[in-house]
């Protein structure tokens, strides 16, 4: 029996970002036809200027609540949409792949789910101005331009990456960092997914070569953890955490819609 093409595209943002890092994304692939929806995690429905200015409702968030959240949309639409989730938001649609929500997932520059057992060092800088202080679990953490250029925009010239982070940087929930860091410590933790679920969607993984808060070996280890289904990996070169706005972010875009058309199991070796 032929597989119909979902016609509706769920687009998931990560930390420190709002869904206006997606609005390119959304009319690149409206003008092919399909229905696009980017929205923010609860709390979060603000201008970027308003949420660095009143930090108040990020700090409620945790992972729970803002997986449950989409998985109230995702549910809620009439047939099952390809999921695109980007850092953070890469780990939101491995979470909702793993409920059975989602015709395809596409996570790009991931954060890990529970049982990922890489830490790179370059990971451990970029969160490390939040992780080390405890208080922080509980606020708001802004991001210094410092701190996103290494990040999120390493290989972006100084004015690029200043432009990037007037956009879109925003404050990030010190909770949801907490949880990551301690996220195979904790047998309660919201992020674990069975990596042997045998019928879960098609799931691909992007990386930039260059990604310094997410790196590309990181997202080849969660990519080898599933042990079922169609699970693909592709590494993009000299791109960094800026993979979805940086120049070329169109290539990017294509090859998540391309591969989620007609998806199949490569880059895993």
């Amino acid at each position: 029996m032929k597989t119909e093409t979902p016609d509706t595209i769920v687009l998931i943002h990560g930390l420190w970002m709002t869904p206006r890092s997606w609005a390119h994304w959304v009319k690149h692939y409206e003008a092919r036809g399909f229905k696009v929806l980017a929205p923010t995690y609860p709390g979060l429905e603000g201008e970027v200027q308003a949420l660095r200015a009143d930090p108040s409702p990020i700090a409620e968030l945790s992972v729970q609540k803002v997986v449950d959240h989409y998985a109230a949309i995702v549910s809620a639409l009439p047939t099952k949409p390809i999921l695109i989730g980007h850092s953070f938001g890469g780990t939101v649609v491995q979470l909702l792949l793993d409920r059975g929500l989602g015709a395809a997932g596409i996570v790009i520059d991931s954060a890990p789910v529970k049982g990922v057992l890489r830490v790179p060092f370059t990971q451990v800088r970029s969160t490390f101005h939040v992780l080390k202080n405890p208080a922080n679990r509980n606020r708001a953490v802004p991001i210094s331009f410092e701190a996103f250029n290494y990040a999120f925009t390493n290989t972006l010239s100084e004015d690029e990456a200043r432009a990037a982070y007037e956009q879109f940087a925003i404050p990030s929930p010190g909770r949801i960092l907490f949880e990551g860091a301690t996220i195979n410590l904790d047998p309660k933790s919201a992020a674990k997914v069975d990596f042997e679920k045998p019928d879960r969607a098609p799931l691909f993984f992007i990386a930039g070569e260059k990604d310094h808060i997410m790196p590309a070996a990181l997202n080849r280890a969660n990519a080898r953890k599933y042990k079922s289904g169609v699970v693909a990996f592709r590494e993009f070169e000299g791109r960094d955490h800026f993979i979805v706005g940086e120049k070329g972010w169109e290539e990017v875009a294509d090859a998540a819609l391309a591969w989620a058309v007609k998806p199949e199991a490569v880059g895993l070796a």
